[in-house]
């Protein structure tokens, strides 16, 4: 073998090495985003746990998704409740980007006030009322402002007649807003 072809094959070795390093970082990088966008997407199992009219389900892993604001409902209905969003939601809110982009979720959970047994002047949360989510996806939803709904009690969505009022609320209240009540807690 002469020094040309001995350098040659060196070459090709560290541009091999080089190439699977750079391959290895952009994969260790890119995994954990991508499994992010999974868990924050799944979709339900079945159709039985899909809203009517939008199909919205309940998301996967939203109980680890961070905090937008929360918020207490007065009489009658009593209740704690908390927005969280997902990281599209996140980056929108901190960004103060209206209208929201395509694939944020939001999800409010709610429960009944009660109060504490440890300390009598605080009110913490009792059961568990519902789980409400808005997907934003503007082609899919483009007769409702670009966002499904979904409400679920107990895992279940609640029927037709109560999805139908979703938007109409949300027209009627925060258009302004693109339909969003929530505003980020400072």
């Amino acid at each position: 073998m002469t020094s040309f072809e001995t350098e040659n094959k060196k070459r090709s070795y560290a541009t091999a090495i080089t190439l699977a390093v750079l391959l290895l970082v952009i994969v260790l990088t890119c995994v954990p985003y991508l499994v992010s966008i999974a868990l924050a997407a799944e979709p339900a199992q079945n159709a039985a746990e899909a809203s009517p009219i939008f199909g919205v389900t309940i998301p996967s892993g939203y109980r680890r998704w961070e905090l937008i604001a929360p918020a207490e409902e007065a009489a009658p209905l009593d209740e704690l409740r908390a927005v969280v969003g997902n990281q599209t939601a996140l980056e929108a809110y901190q960004a103060g980007k209206l209208p929201f982009p395509d694939g944020t979720i939001l999800v409010k959970r709610a429960w009944k006030r009660k109060k504490s047994p440890e300390f009598a002047s605080a009110t913490i949360p009792g059961a568990a009322t519902t789980v409400q989510v808005m997907v934003k996806d503007s082609k899919t939803y483009a007769a409702t402002g670009g966002w499904g709904f979904g409400r679920f009690v107990d895992g279940k969505p609640v029927d037709e007649a109560q999805h139908r009022t979703c938007f109409a609320c949300h027209e009627a209240r925060a258009k302004g807003r693109d339909y969003v009540f929530t505003r980020l807690a400072p």
